[in-house]
């Protein structure tokens, strides 16, 4: 069940920026993390403080990247690999020329 005084605490009327109140609710954001601004008694929009935006878009980015890559396990087919040695006598790239290459480093 949701919360019904989560829910009040978290939403404010956009009159309040109207008021010159915005740096209170500025503040409140702060703390709360988020507030759902109201007009004419529907939600208009939504505010919280740039790191939890940021922490929103990561996890939505991963579970993105999640869905990618168990899309692509599960299409995987190991008869249409292609070994490395193919890929670089297609493209032109010799030995020499990857020894020439830095170390790369993924995480």
């Amino acid at each position: 069940m949701i919360d019904i005084s989560s829910a009040i605490k978290n939403t404010i009327s956009i009159s309040l920026f109207n008021r010159g109140m915005a740096g209170k609710v500025f503040e409140e954001v702060k703390r709360s993390g988020s507030k759902v601004v109201m007009k004419n008694n529907a939600p208009e929009c939504v505010l919280m403080a740039p790191d939890e935006y940021v922490r929103l878009m990561d996890e939505v980015n991963d579970a993105r990247l999640l869905a990618l890559a168990v899309s692509r396990l599960e299409h995987f087919d190991p008869k249409e690999l292609i070994s490395g040695e193919d890929v670089y006598r297609e493209l032109g790239i010799t030995a020499e020329d990857i020894a020439d290459c830095d170390e790369v480093e993924f995480e």
